[in-house]
Parts: C-alpha cells; sequence; structure tokens
C-alpha cells in the first residue's frame, strides 16, 4: 500500500469520464484522493460519482473552510483531464475559480503539480507557448495520446506511474534518481523464411514490471523491446527488435550509457543457419540446421565495466541447487553483478503468469517466494540498492 495524497482536479474536458475508474485504481493502492470539480466538468460527470470514487466531499465551491488553503498541501495536485483553459489561466496565475485557486496556493508551497493534457489537437498546439512556460516554472505534464486529431487522455496506468515518480522525486523517496536504466524484455523472432520463423513464450510481463518500479523510483527508463503480449506504456523511450542479432547490437549501442542494465529478455539460443528468401513450400519435408547464438550478457562488461548488470536465468525443472550453481556460473562468465534465476515449471509462474518464484544470487543467496511480478521488481532494485553501487 502507497502512503500519498492526491488532490485530483477536474476540469471540462469528455475525459472527465475517464476520472472514476482512474480514482478507483489509485484508491486500490492505498492512496487518499481529494477531489475538486469545476463546473464544466460537473457537466460531464455527476459530483456524486465522483463522490463515491473518493470516499470524500467533493469540493465544487471555496468557503470558509478555506479549501485552496486546507488541501494545498498534498503530495501531488493532480489535474486529469487539463483543458486548454485551466493551463491557459494557471500558466498567467489567475485564480477565478477553486482549482486555479487551489494550483496558485500549491504552486506557492512547492506542492509537485502534474497536468494531463486532454483536447483538441489544434487547441494543445496553440496553448505550447503556456505549457513550456509551466515547465520551465517545475510544472510536469504528461503527455497525451494523440490519436484522431485529439490529445487524448492517456493510459490510467501511466497516470497513476507518473504520479507516483513525481511523488517519489519531490519526497526524496526517488532512490534511482538520474540513474539511466536499460532493461530488455520479451522473446526473440528468429525467421526461418519472410513469414515463418522461431520463438518462444516470453511475454515481457516480468521485465515490463521491472521498467515500471525503476520509473516510480525515479530512473530514466529505457526499454529493448522483443516479442511481447503486454501493451507498452508511451512514458518509456522504447527501442523495438525481433531477432537475436537486432537485440545484440542494440544492446551494445545503448549500454555504454547506462548505470544499470537489466537483461531480463529470453534471447534464442539457437537461430537457423540459412533464412531463404522466399516462402519455403509447404508440400515438401523440412529439415532445418541451427547456430548457437552468442550470449549477448557476456559481451557487456567489456564495453561497459561500470554498469550494474543484472542477468535473468530461466531454467525448467531443475533443483534448486542445480539452478544455484548454473546462476554462479553466470556470475562468473558475464561478470554479472546479479542472477535472477527461477525454474518456469513451477505452478503459477513463469512466462506469461502474473506470478513468480525466483532466487537472487550473487555473494548471497537468497529465494524470494511465489509472488506478483511487481513485488519481485520491488524487491530487485532493494537489492540492487542495498549492494550500494551508488
Amino acid at each position: 500500500m502507497v502512503n500519498m495524497k492526491v488532490i485530483l482536479c477536474v476540469t471540462g474536458s469528455i475525459a472527465a469520464v475517464e476520472t472514476i475508474k482512474l480514482t478507483r485504481q489509485f484508491k486500490r493502492l492505498g492512496i487518499e484522493i481529494k477531489a475538486f470539480l469545476s463546473d464544466e466538468g460537473a457537466e460531464i460527470i455527476h459530483p456524486n460519482a465522483l463522490e463515491f470514487a473518493t470516499g470524500e466531499e467533493v469540493v465544487r465551491k471555496l468557503t470558509g473552510k478555506i479549501e485552496h488553503v486546507k488541501y494545498a498541501q498534498a503530495d501531488l495536485i493532480l489535474v486529469a483531464p487539463a483543458t486548454a483553459n485551466v493551463i491557459s489561466k494557471f500558466s498567467n496565475k489567475i485564480a477565478d475559480n477553486p482549482i486555479t485557486t487551489l494550483l496558485i496556493t500549491g504552486f506557492g508551497h512547492n506542492t509537485p503539480i502534474l497536468f494531463v493534457p486532454s483536447m483538441h489537437d489544434s487547441m494543445y498546439k496553440a496553448i505550447g507557448e503556456n505549457i513550456e512556460k509551466l515547465k520551465k516554472e517545475g510544472v510536469y505534464f504528461l503527455n497525451p495520446k494523440n490519436e484522431e486529431g485529439k490529445a487524448k487522455f492517456p493510459d490510467k496506468e501511466e497516470v497513476i506511474l507518473e504520479s507516483l515518480r513525481i511523488a517519489n522525486l519531490s519526497n526524496g523517496n526517488a532512490d534511482l534518481k538520474d540513474k539511466n536504466i536499460l532493461i530488455s524484455l520479451g522473446g526473440t523472432y528468429e525467421a526461418i523464411d519472410p513469414i515463418r520463423g522461431i520463438i518462444n513464450k516470453s511475454s515481457g510481463k516480468m521485465g515490463l514490471e521491472v521498467a515500471k518500479e525503476a520509473y516510480i523510483r525515479g530512473g530514466n527508463v529505457t526499454l529493448l523491446a522483443g516479442n511481447v503480449s503486454v501493451d507498452i506504456l508511451n512514458i518509456f523511450n522504447t527501442v523495438y527488435i525481433q531477432s537475436s542479432f537486432e537485440m545484440d547490437n542494440e544492446t551494445l549501442k545503448l549500454v555504454k550509457d547506462m548505470d544499470i542494465f537489466i537483461s531480463a529478455a529470453a534471447i534464442s539460443d539457437f537461430s537457423p543457419i540459412k533464412k531463404e528468401e522466399f516462402k519455403i513450400s509447404s508440400s515438401i519435408d523440412l529439415s532445418l540446421e541451427f547456430k548457437t547464438t552468442e550470449k549477448i550478457i557476456r559481451k557487456i562488461k567489456k564495453i561497459a565495466p561500470n554498469v550494474f548488470l543484472v542477468g535473468f536465468k530461466a531454467e525448467y525443472n531443475i533443483s534448486e541447487e542445480n539452478i544455484v550453481s548454473i546462476s554462479k556460473k553466470q556470475l562468473i562468465n558475464a561478470g554479472a553483478d546479479l542472477i535472477v534465476a527461477n525454474d518456469l515449471n513451477i505452478e503459477g509462474s513463469g512466462f506469461g503468469s502474473d506470478k513468480n518464484e525466483v532466487i537472487f544470487v550473487n555473494e548471497d543467496v537468497e529465494k524470494i517466494s511465489l509472488r506478483s511480478k511487481a513485488e519481485i521488481s520491488k524487491l530487485l532494485f532493494d537489492r540492487i540498492v542495498d549492494i550500494n553501487y551508488l
């Protein structure tokens, strides 16, 4: 559970309909929410719906309780959705309604403020100068989703992750601040002909959860994404690849500028010796020859000796003793700082699952029992920070 208080300001964009579900997602994390609702916003969603979602009375007007002062010093003031009107008024520090008055008061207290713009694309472009002015003043913006000529409300999970990140950066809990972190995830695709190839079952779920945890802890996260079945969020700088060869090339390009590299991708161990340039006929018997692919992880320390290197080691139906032994060899062969090992045969864990059971291996060995991949990601970064690589 997250100990955090957010003041949610809902303005008159049609995207206001998204805020009920957004609020419930915040509440599931244990985050306390208090809502301010503009008159225009109240024409789109009913105040009772927002009160139900937050469990708090909704502020519609300022009274003798001086709500703009009482709620100005929260962990975050979140304006979602943010219209051109509220952004432009706040840019010029105009206080003519409860929301703009709250924003100016919070700004004076150095309370972090996050705007989530949602409007027609032409309006978004027209207020660009106001947005840039506010960014220079330290106000945060989450980029909208640009679709159908509109600056649409982004994925709700992006709003939550951005909110958590900003709160951590503001209160000094961002232990990965200014750290450049590269995370590979998903599987690779090794082509046989132009339309066929071999893949593995990696979904990318573990790598994505690792990326989310790194992001909310203040890290500058870059993803190297292979074939995945998860949705990659727009908040990440993402490079997409297919083959192990592409993964190798892109990793070696990017890792030189990184502080941490977490190799969570399931890179194919084999690749066809020959790729046909045409579709192989389905009417013939087919025999393929494969070669072993290069072990990317063994190259990392040679070109980036100071990077903190974390490797993932997946095995199948072997003893814990053997997993630890194999992982220790991987530590030596790759010069890695930490190995995260797991047995894909354990019920409820592995590729495509929301849970995993892993063993952290370096000088110490620590077994992490079956739990969510999000929890494992948190424990992973706790371990990295505890090793004092900083």
